[in-house]
């Protein structure tokens, strides 16, 4: 499997990659506006890209409710902080938003991808997307970005959400977008309980099967803190758990806010996931070694 970013082309088949979230945001339920600032968005952005991003992703407004926050608005939280890294950093830049608009804007500016966790809503979002020669994340959601969800049903969460993206897929690849550069992301939290997040994740195989590169976006999210009753500080273990679950499952994207420990997991998998079977004689060497030590 293989992820095309701009003039890039990434071998996915036993590699996960980092996408280093910033947030543009007053009010994200990590960080709580910390990064809003330009300069602090840069001084972020240094910190997640030397600590082994490889991608970053810039978004302007929050995925869940809040405050409205108009299209002007957005492009201006998100077009200077593009511009800004674009001019920075030599990694490929995502913007995440829902809107053509500010899509194509970021675009011009230097992303290279369009994260839209809905699902193409827009209907200029794909042909913004397949204009620029840009990937593209075709994210689940049941309702709409911003719109509370509190009681989802699925008859079979699985199954219906794959139905989703595979639909989605088709969708990018009819308006342009090359099968190359097709990213699908489950959408864990977003219209969905806690118990049908950790559906999706333990069942990542099935979407992986796809064909398209997964993203897995679970960094510090509720359906984390819920299992142990834990506010979003206090999820970090879980996060690195979900992680390294997602990427034995086909996860290949790892969205995270911690950069380093998310490096740490994809890396560790990466050497595990390649390493072929070992021979009779090394197993007996590895144990009298491991005896010795102790």
């Amino acid at each position: 499997m293989h992820l095309a970013l701009g003039c890039r082309s990434y071998d996915l088949d036993q590699r996960a990659l980092v996408m280093g979230i910033l947030n543009r945001t007053t009010d994200s339920f990590y960080d709580r506006g910390r990064f809003f600032d330009l300069d602090a968005c840069c001084r972020r952005a240094h910190q997640l890209v030397a600590d082994g991003a490889d991608l970053l992703d810039v978004g302007g407004v929050k995925a869940g409710p809040g405050p409205e926050v108009g299209e002007e608005e957005e492009l201006e939280r998100v077009v200077p902080a593009v511009e800004a890294l674009h001019a920075r950093f030599d990694v490929p830049l995502s913007c995440d938003t829902w809107r053509a608009t500010v899509a194509r804007a970021a675009f011009a500016a230097g992303a290279v991808m369009g994260n839209d966790i809905s699902g193409f809503a827009d209907p200029d979002y794909l042909s913004a997307a397949a204009e620029a020669g840009a990937s593209v994340v075709a994210t689940h959601i049941r309702l709409g970005p911003r719109i509370p969800d509190p009681e989802p049903h699925y008859d079979d969460v699985v199954v219906e959400v794959a139905r989703f993206l595979a639909e989605r897929a088709a969708r990018a690849e009819a308006a342009g977008v090359e099968p190359g550069r097709i990213v699908v992301d489950a959408g864990l939290d977003l219209g969905k309980s806690p118990v049908q997040s950790l559906c999706l994740l333990r069942e990542s195989a099935t979407l992986a099967a796809l064909g398209y590169p997964l993203l897995l976006s679970a960094s510090h999210k509720p359906f984390l803190g819920a299992l142990f009753d834990v506010e979003v500080g206090d999820r970090h273990q879980a996060t690195i758990a979900a992680h390294a679950l997602g990427i034995t499952r086909g996860c290949r994207i790892l969205r995270a806010h911690d950069a380093r420990a998310a490096r740490r997991v994809a890396d560790v998998l990466a050497a595990v996931l390649a390493a072929g079977p070992g021979r009779a004689e090394d197993h007996g060497a590895d144990d009298q070694g491991e005896a010795g030590a102790r």
